[in-house]
């Protein structure tokens, strides 16, 4: 059976393209619409049913896949995407990968036919993978995954930058020997994030050889990361957590063990998750304001659902700001009198 891929080869186009000229799009040529349709006939051509159901009714159902639905990052990813589908009159459909990725096809598949657009975050996939995946009829969003090989619209956030900043304030306010808890190996944001902070170290503080303890993003990795320099075999001022998670649970395993945070270590975090604000003292960590990363996604496909032509020139790059709290900063005392005052 003939493919989309197929027709577009036979008539020398993307298969972007292609697409666009069998749903009747108005922003493709003539003669170009001429080929694809030939091609069409030629090759006997059927397009997908879901596909077709698209050109024919809509769903008002958009589809979110996620590598997750757990967690407080996940949770205000998809408040973020609700907030704009909920205003625009259209209803969510979720989906869970697992954060595997092979798992990512079948997810997709799952949204065929029964929602208008999708909105993916895909785990460690390579793009000419993930292309094989998406329904190129299908409007697409991708989060959190640089989208420019393949000319889809995507959201992501400037990890890199963003570490590199936390890394120079942790300097600034003294801290020499700073302690990295990474994130998951096959994680991008992870990677980027240990990237930015390895090079601020090497920039800045000229350690071309940082500590740089394994994580997986959760609270258990921070407090075995605690236990670690605990053992007082690692020397460390301040410790860097890739995310708020793990930084939490370093600061738990170090009050456990009477250590006062900031005054024996300083801790910080990244994401500002609500429960970075509730803790006590406030974690200071970056802000990526997780909300907008799933809202701007949503946008964007409402976009792409009023016919907009948008592709990775469209990207939104969200950068975070720098949040210091409690865990690195303490009250002068002449501060805190006048505060209880």
């Amino acid at each position: 059976m003939a493919t989309l891929r197929d027709v577009a080869r036979e008539a020398g186009v993307s298969v972007a393209t292609a697409s666009r000229a069998i749903n009747g799009h108005s922003n493709v040529t003539g003669p170009t619409r001429a080929a694809v349709m030939a091609a069409v006939k030629k090759l006997n051509f059927v397009p997908h049913s879901g596909a077709r159901s698209l050109t024919r009714r809509k769903s008002d159902t958009v589809g979110v896949i996620l590598p997750d639905l757990f967690g407080e990052f996940f949770s205000e990813i998809i408040r973020g995407i609700d907030l704009v589908a909920h205003e625009a009159g259209l209803h969510l459909l979720l989906g869970n990968m697992h954060g595997s990725a092979h798992e990512t096809a079948a997810a997709i598949a799952a949204m065929r036919g029964r929602v208008d657009g999708l909105l993916v975050m895909p785990p460690e996939l390579k793009p000419e993978t993930l292309a094989a995946h998406l329904d190129p009829v299908l409007p697409t969003v991708l989060l959190n995954y640089d989208a420019a090989t393949l000319d889809l619209p995507y959201v992501a956030v400037d990890n890199y930058r963003g570490a590199w900043t936390m890394t120079e304030a942790l300097l600034a306010r003294g801290a020499r020997r700073i302690v990295h808890i990474a994130g998951p190996k096959h994680n991008r944001d992870a990677r980027d994030r240990q990237r930015g902070f390895a090079d601020a170290m090497a920039k800045i503080a000229g350690e071309r050889s940082p500590v740089i303890l394994p994580g997986d993003f959760s609270e258990e990795a921070g407090a075995e990361a605690a236990r670690l320099l605990l053992q007082g075999q690692l020397p460390a001022d301040a410790v860097f957590a890739a995310n708020d998670l793990m930084a939490v649970g370093c600061i738990m395993q170090l009050a456990e063990a009477g250590k006062s945070v900031p005054g024996d270590l300083m801790v910080a975090g990244f994401d500002d998750i609500p429960l970075a604000r509730h803790v006590s003292p406030g974690l200071t960590t970056m802000q990526v304001k997780i909300d907008q990363l799933g809202s701007t996604g949503m946008m964007m496909l409402l976009r792409l659902l009023r016919g907009d032509a948008l592709g990775a020139a469209s990207a939104t790059i969200l950068t975070p700001t720098l949040m210091a709290r409690g865990t690195t900063l303490e009250s002068h005392p002449a501060e805190a009198q006048a505060l209880a005052r």
